[in-house]
């Protein structure tokens, strides 16, 4: 064992260097397999996840965008029902006003008649009043002229004379 090539350390190394190759092959063959199929396995699944995670992105996205087109839609409809509402207010308003002029109207017309009614009513009574008023004083007049003999054939005096003047 004189050989200058073969020393201790060289042995060594060859037999680290066979031990690895043989580690190395049988890794390959038992270990290598399962864990790249794992971690394999664990890229697709992240992939998948991934991929899932940007449809729900997209879908999110395309819901948040309909949910402002019908966010905005029920904000017209609302406007408009709001503009329809405040048009009916203002037409029943209207209406209203001009069934209360036309009422106050009536209701005027009708005192005013009224009033006419009872304006005549008092005149005709006041006339009634004074015809009997006059009538009375009449009376008493004639009642004290013709109270004595000499009187009553003076005034007949007067009214013949009167009758033969004209």
């Amino acid at each position: 064992m004189d050989n200058p090539l073969v020393t201790p350390e060289i042995g060594m190394l060859f037999w680290t260097a066979l031990v690895f190759i043989i580690l190395m092959l049988l890794l390959t063959k038992y270990a290598w397999k399962p864990i790249l199929a794992a971690v394999k396995e664990r890229e697709t699944s992240i992939e998948e996840a991934l991929n899932s995670a940007e449809d729900a992105k997209r879908e999110i996205a395309e819901l948040k965008s309909n949910n402002e087109d019908l966010l905005n839609e029920a904000r017209a409809e609302r406007d408009e029902m709001l503009k329809e509402a405040r048009g009916i207010k203002d037409n029943i308003v209207a209406e209203a006003k001009t069934t209360a002029n036309q009422e106050a109207e009536k209701i005027v017309a009708a005192a005013r008649e009224s009033i006419q009614h009872e304006k005549m009513a008092a005149i005709t009574e006041l006339k009634n009043q004074v015809a009997v008023l006059s009538i009375e004083i009449a009376e008493k007049i004639l009642k004290d002229e013709l109270s004595s003999a000499d009187k009553q054939k003076a005034i007949i005096d007067n009214v013949v004379k009167d009758i033969n003047l004209n």
